[in-house]
């Protein structure tokens, strides 16, 4: 390790829609053994399934991912695995999508745009119980801490289901697929569906879609 520098190893979850994107990143932080992977996902669902089961202290993730956000992902995560961090990488840089992902409970934010040695480095602080932001990106974080509580976002007003089947509505899936996949009735949905609608004051569900995409849960 550079300059006699010892670290404390910390174990990691890589979570990521895309199997070359892990492969890269997985060669990246292993070529330093202080950062361990030890488990992959590609959705937010498996994101949050494998966080349980391996107890990471680093979940290096997307913000936007099938299924369930990144961002949804992080909230649940926070709740059932208190101790593990979450550091986002993302190809965004948008307003959007940076505070809302700090706002879920993510101490740090890097884009994809960043070299290995930021990646590392932000891991490395991201296990050690520090934050790390991207420097182009470092003045969201401001946002996120001056609205903590997220009221200009119209999505902080829905519940988690409702989150998640705004999100699948918009990913494409029919009513009936969606109650497959969360393992719910048809009725149960229809009536997430117009739960969120209301809330949402949106009368037409084509418009969900565009909510979808504004608040960074799906990219076009």
């Amino acid at each position: 390790m550079a300059g006699g520098v010892r670290f404390v190893a910390a174990r990691i979850l890589l979570v990521d829609d895309h199997r070359v994107v892990r492969e890269g990143i997985r060669r990246i932080l292993e070529a330093h053994e202080d950062l361990i992977v030890v488990g992959e996902a590609g959705d937010g669902q498996q994101a949050i399934e494998q966080a349980t089961l391996l107890e990471p202290d680093v979940i290096v993730l997307e913000a936007t991912l099938s299924r369930l956000s990144g961002i949804e992902a992080i909230r649940r995560i926070r709740q059932l695995s208190p101790r593990t961090r979450c550091l986002v990488l993302s190809h965004s840089e948008g307003h959007t999508q940076v505070t809302q992902s700090l706002r879920a409970g993510a101490v740090g934010y890097v884009v994809k745009t960043a070299s290995g040695h930021e990646l590392v480095e932000a891991v490395r602080a991201t296990a050690l119980g520090q934050s790390y932001l991207s420097p182009s990106i470092a003045h969201f974080a401001v946002d996120a801490i001056a609205q903590p509580g997220s009221a200009d976002s119209p999505v902080a007003l829905l519940t988690g289901r409702e989150r998640e089947v705004l999100q699948l509505i918009a990913e494409g899936l029919s009513s009936k697929e969606i109650a497959s996949l969360l393992g719910v009735s048809l009725k149960t949905v229809d009536t997430h569906r117009c739960n969120l609608m209301g809330k949402l004051k949106i009368r037409k569900a084509s418009k969900l879609v565009r909510v979808a995409i504004h608040e960074g849960l799906i990219t076009l």
